[in-house]
């Protein structure tokens, strides 16, 4: 797995969380990667016939599933999915090529966010989806498209928005007499950790080293970044001093400690999880699947809230992660892709589809409020946890922060997953200086 902290990561959660999508109705199934396929979903013979690339092959499941209903609603504008699924750098560099010379490049594309910054460099080769998202626009997470976008131009459509929550153990903290509901601040929670770690020997929370969750919510309650608004690092910035200050001092309070595999979602850290070993994990919504697919003995056992605060007020959560699916140029229609594209990806029945079938939030609240979708008892994240995680997400909707995807986000993300993070919780490097170092060098690899 690809481990460059929250961009990347979004990979692994599309990997492992997009399955059970809509029955196959395509002429032939979906391929592995490198393999094409196509997608007719019940089209006539006068449908249009578009390609699509992507690196996770049950994105062409997802949008087969949306190509039925999109080819029922629409007899005279029927559409055949040419798939082909690539590995993720082969498929980025492909495309990237192929818009830069005007030959061989799909009709639509998607593209994971670390990668997007790459593709607006100068005059986009990609179509504005402005028009076509203007129908949702009021209800989608403004964050989601500020993500996507350039010079007021939105050039990508997400699936899902990743609010980040936190997900408590309340097995564990009801055994030490906490109740995760009267946390809402770092204070709240330090108090609350000292009170496990006395009563049960167990750890609140994960002290992360190899993904930058925890730094991006920092970073986002204080309403600041990696990268300042030229796009130009901002490592050692007193918000960075101030929110990784806060981690170390629980950590050396016995509140938050490293873990197997150096952060929540991995392999290693979903057994540490499963055992009970940590009461807290602190993470983008979608890490339910991992919850349902790997922590099955935890089902019941853990409830969704807000992420803890440096200070009441400060905004709780900030979306982490994402891929964009854009449309290009030189599309063989671009309307009717973009179209698609917008049906899929921010329709209200697009986005109860990717909740119902993928457990990720939608981008699209309008979504949030339709209860019986939301609450749905035979849905299976609504089974798994102890509260719903809409009534959470409807709580902190309007505080999802936005951390930027920039030219030089996946160089910073690289030093502070390999080194810096690190140096601070494995190493107890002083803090300060560990940042001006990284500072350094993320300075001297960009140049």
């Amino acid at each position: 797995m690809i481990k460059k902290g929250f961009i990347v990561l979004t990979l692994c959660a599309l990997l492992l969380a997009l399955a059970g999508c809509g029955k196959s109705t395509s002429s032939s199934a979906t391929g592995a990667a490198g393999e094409k396929s196509v997608i007719d979903a019940g089209a006539g013979e006068n449908a249009t016939e578009l390609s699509y690339w992507t690196f996770v092959e049950l994105h062409g499941k997802f949008f087969e599933d949306m190509l039925a209903k999109w080819n029922e609603k629409n007899p005279d504008r029927q559409i055949k999915l040419n798939v082909t699924v690539m590995p993720y750098d082969d498929m980025h560099n492909k495309l990237s090529i192929a818009l830069q010379t005007g030959t061989g490049a799909p009709d639509i594309a998607d593209i994971e966010i670390g990668k997007f910054p790459d593709f607006l460099k100068g005059t986009p080769q990609l179509e504005s989806l402005n028009d076509v998202i203007e129908p949702y626009k009021d209800t989608i997470v403004p964050s989601q498209l500020d993500l996507y976008s350039k010079d007021g131009q939105v050039y990508g459509a997400t699936t899902h928005v990743g609010a980040s929550v936190a997900f408590y153990n309340t097995e564990i903290l009801d055994e030490a007499g906490v109740d995760y509901k009267t946390i809402e601040t770092w204070d709240d929670f330090k108090k609350a950790g000292m009170q496990v770690y006395e009563k049960t020997g167990k750890y609140m929370g994960t002290a992360d080293t190899s993904a930058n969750w925890q730094t991006s919510m920092m970073l986002a309650q204080q309403k600041s970044d990696y990268t300042d608004a030229s796009g130009k690092p901002q490592i050692n910035s007193p918000e960075m001093l101030k929110g990784l200050t806060v981690l170390k001092d629980l950590q050396d309070n016995n509140v938050i400690a490293t873990i197997a595999g150096g952060q929540p979602d991995t392999e290693e850290a979903y057994g540490e999880f499963n055992s009970g070993n940590y009461a807290t994990a602190f993470m983008p919504l979608w890490e339910m699947s991992r919850y349902t697919n790997y922590m099955p003995d935890l089902k019941g056992k853990i409830a969704i809230g807000p992420i803890p605060v440096i200070e009441k007020g400060m905004p709780r959560s900030y979306g982490g992660g994402g891929t964009g699916t854009v449309v290009t140029k030189t599309a063989k229609d671009v309307q009717l892709a973009k179209e698609f594209v917008a049906y899929a990806k921010l329709s209200e029945e697009g986005n109860i589809a990717i909740w119902d079938t993928l457990g990720f939030d939608p981008v699209n609240m309008a979504v949030w409020d339709m209860e019986d979708v939301t609450h749905n008892p035979d849905n299976e994240f609504v089974q798994y946890f102890e509260n719903n995680p809409f009534d959470v997400l409807n709580e902190i909707k309007d505080e999802i922060q936005l951390i930027k995807s920039t030219e030089a986000s996946p160089t910073i993300n690289n030093v502070l997953n390999t080194v810096t993070l690190n140096e601070i919780f494995e190493d107890g490097k002083d803090i300060k200086q560990a940042l001006d170092d990284a500072q350094a060098q993320v300075e001297q690899d960009l140049q």
